[in-house]
């Protein structure tokens, strides 16, 4: 099994002692360090431990020695792309994607070019709780409508408890929308080339 804490720490832009500090109760960067580099062994309650302080589901922490993974090779800035000194391991979207409450990430499957988003896109949406929609306001949404019905698109006002969006559709009037059960705000956009 390979130990995966370091990438996924990276990836998150934690230092040691920010992951030590994360996790409840708080330990060491000394300690992580050494889960890390397998000097200490990883139980089942420091993944649990680690996991939750990272925010991913603690079985991503390692993985099998035989299965192949995605490897970020270069990065992409204002000029040609650049070689990293060492490739690193890509995390998935379902390993990035876990949330404190647990609840599951939706998936949005574009069918048709609209707006922003191409056919094949998947918009991935953070279930929030309508109360926390001030902190959304801007952000492309997807929002439940009576009947089975959804509205997909920026969401531009709050009172109460209604919520404005305004469809990536062009022309489309704002749909209000009140009472909605939840409000999933688009946080990572997966488009296959």
């Amino acid at each position: 099994m390979i130990n995966r804490i370091r990438e996924i720490r990276k990836a998150k832009g934690l230092t040691l002692a920010d992951l030590a500090e994360a996790c409840t109760p708080p330990t060491t960067a000394q300690t992580i360090g050494r889960l890390e580099t397998g000097m200490r062994n990883l139980s089942i309650k420091w993944m649990d431990r680690i996991g939750a302080a990272l925010d991913v589901d603690p079985q991503v922490l390692v993985r099998s020695d035989n299965q192949p993974r995605a490897q970020i090779v270069a990065q992409l800035g204002l000029s040609d792309p650049e070689a990293l000194d060492r490739p690193r391991e890509a995390i998935l979207p379902t390993e990035i994607a876990a949330q404190e409450d647990d609840a599951p990430m939706l998936v949005l499957e574009v069918t048709a070019s609209i707006g922003e988003y191409r056919p094949g896109d998947m918009v991935w949406l953070r279930q929030i709780a309508p109360d926390d929609a001030g902190g959304a306001i801007n952000r492309d949404c997807l929002v439940p409508r009576p009947g089975g019905r959804f509205t997909f698109g920026r969401l531009i006002d709050r009172k109460g408890t209604m919520v404005g969006i305004l469809p990536s559709q062009a022309g489309n009037k704002q749909q209000v929308i009140d009472n909605p059960p939840w409000i999933a705000v688009a946080a990572m956009l997966v488009r296959p080339l």
